[in-house]
């Protein structure tokens, strides 16, 4: 489906880009001196406030794909995909209160720098690589791809745009670094939610409002509870594996943990996860219910739709004028941008400091991020490169996205339980980590061929995700503590403000900003609680 596009539309794209590169420049030109520093460069010289953190957090985790998958889910299947949006504002809530002390207090620069000082260079090597490779392999192709889409949409060639939005982005990753990045999300969310909210309110209002719509479509359709048996979606699933997923993604992995990293101080990190929180609740009301409006509409005659993934292209050709379907198409490209200059920075950050400065501990400041930039640069190419191999791979390629579920139990278990219990060591987390790898990749390969399979093999293969992940992470967490009370106890020195067990003097958080924090996070629990139980069916 394309967008029906004027010149005025084509005018605020163009105004977006311009507006987009203005404050890179302007961003990065203030911080001359930092940018030449691994910290500067890398953690954006660990000087952002809390606003910019929390917007940096939302909107590099809203990507194109993103936004027309919930949208085509919600037309589709209603509002249940929503639960994974709204149990992210209490994971953030995790990140801040759990881990968010412990990052900032040991001054790391990546996930895998805590995970060695924790356990081992064995477990900083492990998530090294996992964590590059997925990234390469998914987040960024993906990404790219989804660029293409969205200008084919408006009739540019798929590689002609997957080209611009690949090298704009670069320009200013590789120049700016994360200061570049979290700067332009802070614009990208402003874009990215007037669009959204733009769409959603003209939705109602053409459908009779909310009333309308919920009186339209079945109860299960508004729930965001479904039954055990639900083969997406299960309540059991929501409860004890859909967390998990959450913990691993936005308390471990480096493409949202970075933004915190950059943060001035531990009360900054904190209410910037506080924010992202709070933004988060927005999703399954701008993103999803727009999706729900597109079935009303297309019940009543209003749209005519081929497949969910229409939902949201078809509400922007039908209820927006000239301009404002620009202003909405601008927030597409606002959502990619930032998802993809998030990935283009925390990959090579993983590939400098994690890789590079291993081989070569030596090496100079200014040196770190000369190699960052070309790590940057020489992702774009590969992200480029990777594309037409991934559209030939076809349904494959749907099922190796799905390594990030089946590898996030063992990275959430030896993060977690690594905090409380300074028992835990580095054979138990090694152990822990090798076992999920092995049965994580058993899945997915099982899962590839399971029309050829039957009995256990079969139920292996075709089990819930959310309820294989649950799974998982209980079989790594027992081997895990099994393991590690099996073996000599690492030491205390060793652990010294990296566990709950051996934390070293006082805090350094602010107590007037801890207690509005409190408040804060009690107020975003309660409108969470609030959102469960009106959409509870």
């Amino acid at each position: 489906m394309s967008f029906r596009m004027t010149a005025i539309d084509i005018s605020i794209i163009a105004f977006y880009f311009v507006a987009v590169f203005a404050l890179a420049w302007w961003v990065t030109q203030r911080e001359k001196g930092p940018r030449n520093t691994s910290a500067g460069y890398f953690l954006a010289g660990r000087n952002i406030g809390w606003f910019v953190v929390g917007a940096s957090l939302f909107a590099s985790n809203i990507g194109s794909e993103h936004l027309i998958g919930l949208a085509g889910t919600g037309y589709t299947s209603g509002v249940a995909v929503g639960q994974f949006e709204v149990m992210a504002s209490l994971i953030l809530l995790i990140l801040g209160w759990v881990f968010v002390p412990f990052y900032i207090k040991s001054g790391v620069y990546t996930m895998p720098e805590f995970l060695e000082r924790r356990y081992s260079p064995g477990a900083r090597a492990y998530l090294s690589w996992v964590s590059i490779l997925s990234y390469v392999l998914t987040k960024i192709s993906v990404t790219i791809a989804a660029a293409g889409i969205v200008f084919e949409a408006i009739g540019v060639g798929f590689w002609t745009g997957a080209v611009v939005v690949v090298v704009a982005t670069g320009i200013y990753t590789v120049l700016g670094g994360l200061r570049a990045v979290v700067y332009t999300d802070l614009l990208q969310m402003f874009v990215l939610i007037a669009g959204s909210v733009t769409v959603t309110v003209m939705g109602l209002g053409q459908i009779g409002g909310w009333g309308a719509m919920t009186s339209a479509v079945d109860s299960g359709f508004m729930s965001l509870w479904k039954p055990m048996s639900d083969p997406e979606f299960p309540w059991t699933g929501i409860i004890f594996g859909a967390p998990i997923l959450g913990v691993w993604y936005w308390c471990t992995d480096q493409f949202i943990v970075q933004r915190v990293l950059s943060a001035k101080n531990e009360d900054h990190a904190r209410r910037g996860t506080l924010f992202g929180g709070f933004l988060k609740v927005l999703p399954l009301f701008i993103f999803v219910i727009p999706g729900v409006i597109a079935f009303v509409m297309a019940k009543n005659g209003h749209l005519h739709l081929d497949h969910g993934d229409q939902a949201l292209p078809a509400l922007i050709n039908a209820l927006l004028p000239a301009g404002l379907r620009g202003l909405m198409i601008a927030g597409l490209l606002a959502a990619l941008m930032s998802s993809l200059s998030s990935v283009f920075n925390s990959c090579s950050t993983l590939i400098t400091l994690d890789i590079y400065r291993k081989w070569k501990p030596e090496t100079a400041e200014k040196q770190l991020v000369a190699v960052g930039r070309i790590a940057t640069a020489v992702l774009v190419l590969f992200g480029l490169a990777w594309i037409p191999i991934m559209r030939k791979l076809g349904q494959i390629y749907v099922y190796l996205q799905s390594v990030q579920a089946y590898i996030s139990p063992p990275i959430a278990a030896v993060f977690l339980l690594g905090i409380f219990f300074k028992r835990l060591n580095a054979r138990g987390a090694m152990a822990s980590l090798l076992t999920g790898l092995v049965l994580g990749m058993s899945r997915l390969c099982l899962e590839v061929i399971r029309e050829n399979l039957d009995g256990f093999l079969y139920r292996y293969a075709t089990i819930n995700f959310l309820h294989f992940a649950a799974f998982l992470f209980v079989v790594c967490s027992t081997i895990l503590v099994v393991v590690s009370l099996m073996s000599p106890a690492p030491s205390e020195t060793k652990l010294a403000d990296l566990t709950y067990g051996t934390t070293t003097g006082r805090s350094q958080s602010d107590p007037a900003w801890r207690r509005t924090d409190i408040i804060l996070s009690v107020l975003l629990a309660g409108i969470v609680s609030a959102v469960w139980i009106y959409f509870s069916g």
